[in-house]
């Protein structure tokens, strides 16, 4: 056996079959769509970040509020708006200065436009084979009805 995936003509499939494939189909759409919006979501994250970085390049000290939970938050003060620690991932944060930490966000950014690039187009090939799919159900639909 090859490890390749064979190809099979959906139009030589029955109802039952075709119903199965549609929903496979719809299962990966709707995986694909959420990790779509998830990629989305950390993009927007990042733009945040970029943000933030851009407001401290004042250079003086400004009061903040400091989180310690999500809903709990006490006053704090910028002492030095020249660097800023940035959380480079898997629990490891690295101390850059604030165009360091804008030129970070631009590139994890710059990433995730790639990965969502590749998943738009991926979202659409599976919809266009889901379009397909339900006209092949309808034709087969319609046949069995005319020979009823």
């Amino acid at each position: 056996m090859s490890g390749a995936p064979q190809q099979v003509n959906v139009a030589d499939l029955d109802l039952a079959q075709l119903a199965e494939v549609r929903k496979q189909l719809d299962e990966e759409i709707t995986h694909l769509t959420s990790s779509f919006q998830q990629l989305k979501a950390a993009q927007a994250k990042f733009k945040a970040c970029i943000e933030n970085v851009r407001e401290l390049k004042g250079g003086q000290s400004k009061p903040v509020l400091v989180p310690l939970t999500n809903s709990l938050y006490v006053p704090g003060k910028i002492t030095d708006a020249e660097s800023v620690i940035v959380d480079v991932g898997t629990g490891y944060y690295v101390k850059k200065t604030l165009p360091q930490a804008a030129v970070h966000y631009e590139a994890k950014i710059t990433y995730l436009n790639t990965n969502i690039s590749a998943l738009e187009e991926a979202i659409g090939k599976k919809q266009e084979n889901m379009g397909y799919l339900v006209n092949v159900m309808q034709a087969k639909v319609q046949e069995v009805g005319a020979k009823a």
